[in-house]
């Protein structure tokens, strides 16, 4: 009876962090430069800024966010017309709402012309 006990509490906690690295929002694109996770990077860059509750609350996240777990991790971020962009995570985004993400504009252009600005609907999960 224990063994069950315990093996339902980790598949219940596994559901959880699948949950967590996955999302729903707005697609935004910013000027890359230093970021959260402690590098610098450049607009050609494939990265890409996650909402700041994603960020912080991700699965070991710290008080420093150069050493939280979800930097580098690999992205991959799906348009409303299923057009797809795999990227790494090295930003925060504060200003991003939960679910949003705000990517380089070589990242951005993968899934819409710079013009659109704000891509609505799109989808992201992150690689374990």
């Amino acid at each position: 009876m224990r063994f069950s006990t315990i093996f339902v509490a980790v598949a219940s906690i596994a559901t959880s962090a699948l949950a967590a690295t996955s999302g729903t929002g707005d697609a935004t694109f910013y000027e890359a430069g230093l970021g959260a996770c402690g590098i610098s990077n450049t607009d050609a860059d494939f990265i890409v800024a996650i909402d700041a509750q994603t960020f912080d609350t991700f699965p070991g996240a710290g008080a420093n966010p150069n050493a939280n777990p979800i930097c580098h991790k690999s992205l991959t971020a799906t348009g409303p017309d299923g057009k797809t962009v795999s990227v790494l995570i090295t930003d925060r985004c504060a200003g991003c709402a939960p679910g949003s993400i705000d990517l380089t504009p070589t990242a951005f252009q993968q899934l819409a012309s710079l013009d659109v600005g704000r891509l609505h609907g799109v989808t992201w999960t992150i690689a374990a």
